[in-house]
């Protein structure tokens, strides 16, 4: 066997799916309660209790670990980088494990991937496609203070995979495309991807670009002023308002968006029109990033989990068709995105990147 193994740590659960070559043989979502998660002080501190938890998933389903050839982990929060798959090595396992550039629990994917890895003969530990991935062109990183320059994070990982896939789809290399990346999800980011490199991007969780279902998105700075020092609100409760409570669920209170097209179904007006502002900012957002190349855009890519719904779908591309052709990709599976680099590295059609 020459198995390739994912992993893909979040706050309440991780992801393990387990690939002989492309093809899938099985995905687990080990869920973790409260109470087990409560019990550690810092993210870090779980390492362990995660790494037990996800090999005796590979015990009960058969798989021995001598078996696995490569171990791909989420990327977390580190420094920003090229995208592309990298290989885990001490200084990325201290950016990590420090959380010295930002504590979340995709932190653990590296850690966890190289801690198995070490353990079989042979094995290789990576990441691949970190939410930091930075390859912004200089002017795209100027804002209007000194103080506040644009940032690049936002969903690289399938943002990359949707781009290749398309590419390939139309025979052609990703790197010879201009494209347009929409992922719609909890939070939404979309992206002009020149010839390879995503040139521009709003900072997806720090409340740059469109509303989302959890996020604010751009809004007038006087105004986020003021409330600032209203004496209303903690820093804590802003910051929850810019990112977690803000955008479809503050006017809805839900951020499911089937349940927004099932009001919306039922003739909820108030729904219809937070659904329609939505769809109306990030078509504004696809105009920009077309800018942005120029108006060249040979195509634009609708992703994630908000993708599923055809009328908005449609909505969508009738208001930005006139650009380029709109294909839409529902969903993201991020599992098979992160085996897809580790077997492009298998496969030498792509080279391993050194933190």
């Amino acid at each position: 066997m020459a198995y390739i193994l994912a992993i893909n740590p979040g706050s309440t659960s991780t992801k393990i799916s387990l690939f002989d070559g492309a093809k899938e043989v099985f995905t687990k979502t080990l869920r973790h309660s409260a109470e087990e998660i409560s019990k550690y002080e810092n993210v870090i501190d779980q390492f362990k209790f995660r790494e037990e938890t996800i090999v005796k998933a590979l015990e009960d389903n058969g798989v021995k670990l001598e078996d696995i050839t490569v171990i791909v982990g989420r990327g977390g929060l580190l420094r920003p980088i090229p995208s592309g798959v990298y290989e885990v090595n001490e200084a990325m396992l201290k950016d990590l494990s420090s959380a010295c550039y930002g504590e979340h629990a995709s932190n653990l994917g590296g850690i966890i991937a190289n801690e198995l890895a070490s353990r079989i003969k042979g094995c290789k530990a990576y990441i691949a496609d970190p939410v930091v991935v930075d390859e912004l062109c200089d002017v795209a990183r100027i804002g209007g203070h000194p103080m506040f320059p644009r940032i690049s994070i936002f969903h690289a990982l399938n943002h990359k995979a949707i781009a290749k896939m398309y590419a390939r789809e139309i025979g052609k290399e990703y790197c010879d495309l201009n494209l347009v990346v929409v992922h719609m999800g909890g939070g939404v980011s979309v992206a002009a991807h020149c010839k390879g490199k995503v040139v521009d991007v709003n900072n997806a969780l720090y409340g740059e670009g469109p509303f989302s279902p959890e996020r604010t998105g751009g809004i007038a700075a006087m105004q986020l002023a003021d409330a600032c020092y209203s004496g209303k609100y903690t820093l804590a409760e802003m910051k929850k308002i810019i990112s977690g409570k803000g955008g479809v669920v503050a006017h809805l209170g839900t951020n499911s968006f089937k349940e927004v097209e099932d009001r919306v179904a039922a003739g909820d007006k108030e729904a219809k029109l937070i659904a329609d502002a939505f769809i109306y900012n990030v078509a504004k957002a696809i105009g920009g990033m077309a800018a942005a190349l120029s108006g060249k855009v040979d195509a634009i890519l609708l992703t994630g989990g908000i993708a599923y719904g055809k009328e908005m779908m449609q909505q969508l591309a009738d208001m930005v068709s006139f650009i380029a052709p709109v294909k839409v990709y529902p969903g993201e599976d991020e599992m098979a995105a992160l085996a897809g680099n580790a077997l492009a590295v298998m496969e030498g059609r792509e080279e391993v990147k050194t933190y």
